[in-house]
């Protein structure tokens, strides 16, 4: 039996791999994969192959997920959860009556858009108070802008 005969014999009668093929006959791996492709029953054996390795796969995958033990993480998020509530709270509290534009910024930031000079301004389509920054210059190293009085629209 010549090599070729053999090859296709071990490929398609006996369901070999190309390597143990290859290691059998005594020839590469890509021999055997180019003797095997110009068989005319190469396609429908590896489609058969393919659907045989996803059948192969659920049921793994199945087994796996039945007996598979997710590490347990430590729940801390309720205490995550109550950090970011006494941060919020200590930042939109009003000491002296006043709040920081840049707080201000930080809780209404959807309110806001950057204009040319990199300040940002309140969207014109808003109407808003007399107390709410028009205008928090983004420019400054120390965010200390406080409005005490009204600007115009």
């Amino acid at each position: 039996m010549d090599k070729k005969a053999k090859i296709l014999q071990m490929y398609f009668e006996e369901h070999q791999i190309q390597s143990v093929i290859a290691e059998n006959v005594g020839v590469k791996q890509s021999y055997v994969s180019q003797v095997i492709k110009k068989d005319e029953r190469y396609l429908v054996e590896k489609e058969a192959r393919h659907n045989e390795s996803m059948i192969r796969k659920a049921e793994y995958n199945k087994e796996y997920y039945k007996t598979y033990e997710r590490p347990k993480k430590e729940d801390n998020s309720y205490e995550q959860i109550k950090a970011m509530h006494e941060q919020a709270s200590r930042e939109l509290s009003y000491k002296n009556n006043t709040l920081s534009d840049y707080d201000f910024l930080h809780w209404n930031l959807s309110a806001y858009h950057r204009n040319k000079k990199g300040n940002m301004s309140i969207d014109r389509k808003l109407n808003v108070g007399c107390d709410v920054p028009k205008l928090i210059n983004m420019n400054i190293k120390v965010p200390t802008q406080k409005y005490k009085y009204c600007l115009s629209n």
